[in-house]
Formats: C-alpha cells, sequence, structure tokens
C-alpha cells in the first residue's frame, strides 16, 4: 500500500499518549509484560520509563517524539509490513519511525525473542 501525504500528516499528529495504552493492552494479552514493552521502546527510542510517562504526560505528538529520540543504530534492521506498509519503502521519515516502534511492539506481542527483536548482531 502507498502511503498519501494526508497519512503522513495524519500519523505525525497522533499522539504517543492515545496510542501508548493500546501498546500495553496488546503486549499483556498476549502474555507479554510492560517492562518488556518499555525495554523495546528504550531500545528503539532511547527513553526510559521516566522520560516515556514525561512525554505521555506532555501529550507530545509522534513528530515530537521521535524529534527528541535517539533511534538505535539498528533500527533500519526493522523491516517488513506493518498495518498495510512496508517499512522499508516509506518514504517519510515519521511514518516510518513510528511503524518501526509499531513493528517493535507487533513481534513482542508475537512472543518473538527479545534479542531478535532488540537486533543484537
Amino acid at each position: 500500500m502507498k502511503a498519501t501525504p494526508e497519512h503522513h500528516e495524519r500519523v505525525a499528529k497522533l499522539t504517543f499518549a492515545s496510542v501508548y495504552p493500546h501498546y500495553v493492552t496488546k503486549v499483556e494479552k498476549k502474555g507479554r509484560t510492560i517492562e518488556e514493552l518499555l525495554q523495546v521502546i528504550e531500545w528503539l527510542t532511547g527513553f526510559d520509563e521516566k522520560k516515556l510517562e514525561q512525554l505521555i504526560e506532555e501529550n507530545v505528538t509522534f513528530k515530537e517524539f521521535f524529534e527528541k529520540a535517539t533511534l538505535h543504530p539498528n533500527a533500519q534492521q526493522i523491516k517488513g509490513v506493518i498495518c498495510g506498509y512496508r517499512i522499508e519503502e516509506l518514504d517519510n521519515e515519521i511514518t516510518r519511525q513510528v511503524r518501526y516502534l509499531d513493528k517493535v511492539v507487533d513481534e513482542l506481542a508475537k512472543g518473538r525473542k527479545m534479542e531478535k527483536i532488540l537486533r543484537n548482531n
């Protein structure tokens, strides 16, 4: 599926606080823990739990969230299809970064081993 400029804008304006509870529900429903979720988010973004709580409280958009993040050098190894979009084909940086996050959360929920999710080669 090809992402449109409108799609990119919509993704950038979403707040992290509005999506985070869905991540928690998704991983817990599949028997994973919030600690594991926090670990994959910290790996990808550099944000620890305290910083995430602050960003949620500030109600930052995904654009602001990823502007403040320090992406892991191995993040570009996150590939595949998420939400109908092939991550490596997304030309919008913010949308691609949001899909990186969606993908690692999805992998966690599907029971993938932490070493694989964290791309520790």
